[in-house]
């Protein structure tokens, strides 16, 4: 076969040949393996070492209790690291057997929102088991050891002393650490002001959670502060639940801290993730409408194309101006990216010389009218990127698998619209399902006789359809990108995970209370007051979550919908902040007051002395 320009494949290396797009979309698993692996392993391991620092905390007692009998510092956070292991284990069984179930649904969402070829096989193996019983393992070692980290290392008498309060500061190493990791973040939001892309989009939400972070390593200091400054504002004429809400608020600062991180991770992750994805539809679909000059479209849906001559017949109607076919395509585009051969799968306009009296793309270099044979357009952010300048030569692979090398005459910035490589008539004539054109966008004078005489041309020939070029689509989320549908589900199982971790944590932390809440019924305090007292609590840390929520979120939103939109606030649906702040509110109450009515059924001098 040499000189034929034939090639013969064998083994598993057929796959490709037949299915070009299979490759792309192997590459496109691992981003995005990497992708959600990421913000999986940042919630989950934040959360989970949120959990076991709430847990250890009620154990400190016991552990300084074990140092003063004799255990060194180093076994008592083995004791707390091998208590906290056997729950990962036990909790790793059924997680990872319901992760291997989960997979074959995730890759059919996967196939039937077309970003993965359904003939690509769900291939089964035990190494994600096990990466998640290394990181898991891991994750809970560090967490309890750092947990019982200061109890194990105090003096026996100290640890004993104060196993039943908190250090009266914060750690000034821990608020600094938490105040960079926050001033990070925000530098890290100002990404979509540099690239307009879904990659600088992502920066706003990665930064959400990492800020969210900061938040829990400095909350310690931002819960006392408020505590000291609703102490003084109630002052000494408050009522009595109050007074002890507020002092509550200010000596357990560590204790409240953790819980205030995790409601405003919650919120942050929400409306991150949620803000960034409407934002770029938002943004997508004000590029395809500000570029889009003409006033009509005309299709053939029935018949598969538009007949051969519409073109000449629409330019001769009265009142064209002028008229151009366009039409889509997928192609996968082979580019050098760290020295490794990189394929990605994309969609792809296609265009004609003429489309530029039709279209619109914020041309910033070369021409559109120079899309002639082997010739294609690119994107502002894969010419930087890619190193696809005007000039030179890009690798692609064709609708039917055709190899191609194709030379870049121009260089857009409306790449949210209209994707990264547009191809030219030419190049993309007879690689298609069909060689008749899919659509034609009209520009007209504007007047009712253009329109009308439109109109009587569509009706004249059978299975024409006109509509106006920018009429937007009746199918809401039917047509939206599949990344969008891949973060919707992650969003829906983080938030359903977070809520459940919150739930948890709030009923743990309100349940070691125990002998706190029967000391206060000894000293005279009703019951009715204990329950005020916890609802003010749950109040105050439901408000400085929410307010510290809204911090953090308001700058990366602003970032990126100045960066994406040209105004300093994000696109959204309205109702998704006060349905975020009742969720919060509504847990916070939930989970506290449950676990208080239960602890006070209690008799007070049995619960104090069963501790």
């Amino acid at each position: 076969l040499k000189g034929t320009g034939l090639l013969t494949v064998t083994g598993a290396d057929r796959g490709d040949t037949a299915a070009p797009g299979a490759g792309a979309s192997r590459s496109l698993l691992v981003l995005l393996a990497g992708s959600l692996s990421g913000i999986v392993l940042l919630i989950t391991g934040f959360v989970m070492a949120s959990a076991l620092a709430v847990s250890i905390a009620g154990q400190r007692r016991d552990l300084a209790l074990m140092r003063a009998v004799g255990a060194t510092p180093k076994q008592i956070r083995r004791l707390a690291a091998a208590q906290s292991t056997v729950v990962a284990a036990v909790a790793l069984v059924p997680g990872v057997g319901l992760g291997y179930v989960l997979a074959g649904q995730f890759r059919r969402l996967l196939a039937d929102r077309g970003v993965v070829p359904s003939e690509l096989p769900l291939t089964y193996s035990p190494l994600p088991a096990l990466a998640a019983t290394l990181l898991l393992v891991l994750a809970v070692q560090v967490s309890a050891r750092c947990s019982a980290w200061r109890t194990s290392r105090m003096p026996a008498t100290e640890a004993v002393a104060e196993s039943r309060s908190e250090p009266r500061e914060p750690s000034r190493t821990r608020t600094r650490v938490g105040v960079l990791v926050i001033v990070a973040a925000t530098a890290l939001s100002a990404l979509p002001l540099f690239s307009r892309t879904v990659i600088g989009a992502t920066a706003t939400s990665i930064a959400g959670i990492i800020g969210a972070i900061g938040l829990a390593l400095a909350g310690p200091a931002l819960v006392r502060g408020v505590g000291r400054a609703a102490a003084r504002a109630t002052g000494a004429g408050a009522s009595a639940p109050t007074w002890l809400a507020m002092a509550n608020l200010r000596a357990y600062a560590l204790r409240n801290a953790g819980i205030v991180s995790t409601l405003a991770m919650a919120v942050v992750f929400v409306l991150t993730y949620t803000l960034t994805q409407t934002t770029v539809l938002a943004a997508t679909a004000d590029d395809t409408r500000t570029a889009t000059l003409a006033q009509q479209r005309l299709t053939a849906p029935g018949l598969g194309g538009l007949p051969t001559g519409t073109l000449a017949a629409v330019r001769n109607t009265a009142g064209v101006r002028a008229a151009a076919p366009v039409g889509t395509t997928t192609v996968v585009w082979q580019y050098r990216q760290f020295g490794d051969t990189v394929s990605e799968s994309a969609p792809a306009t296609i265009l004609t010389p003429d489309a530029s009296g039709v279209l619109d793309l914020d041309v910033t270099d070369g021409s559109l009218g120079r899309l002639r044979g082997a010739t294609v357009a690119v994107s502002g952010d894969a010419a930087r990127t890619r190193s696809a300048t005007v000039g030179r030569r890009v690798s692609l692979v064709l609708g039917d698998g055709a190899r191609v090398d194709a030379e870049v005459v121009a260089v857009y910035g409306r790449g949210l619209g209209f994707g990264s490589v547009v191809l030219s008539h030419d190049l993309a004539a007879g690689h298609t399902t069909t060689t008749l054109d899919q659509s034609l966008l009209i520009r007209t004078d504007g007047t009712a006789t253009a329109r009308r005489s439109l109109t009587a041309l569509a009706a004249s020939r059978p299975g024409l359809a006109l509509r106006p070029a920018d009429l937007p689509s009746a199918a809401g989320l039917e047509d939206a990108p599949p990344e969008v549908w891949i973060n919707l589900a992650t969003i829906v199982v983080l938030l359903v995970y977070l809520l459940l971790s919150i739930a948890n944590k709030l009923v743990a932390a309100t349940a070691q209370r125990r002998v706190e809440l029967g000391a206060l019924r000894l000293n005279g305090t009703t019951p009715r007051q204990i329950r005020s007292m916890m609802r003010r609590e749950a109040a105050v840390t439901a408000a400085t979550a929410l307010v510290a929520a809204l911090l953090l979120s308001a700058l990366p939103l602003a970032l990126l919908g100045q960066g994406f939109l040209g105004r300093p606030w994000p696109a959204g649906p309205v109702w998704l902040l006060p349905g975020l702040a009742l969720t919060v509110t509504v847990t916070a109450f939930l989970t506290i007051e449950l676990p208080t009515r239960q602890a006070l059924r209690t008799a007070p001098a049995d619960a104090v002395r069963a501790h």
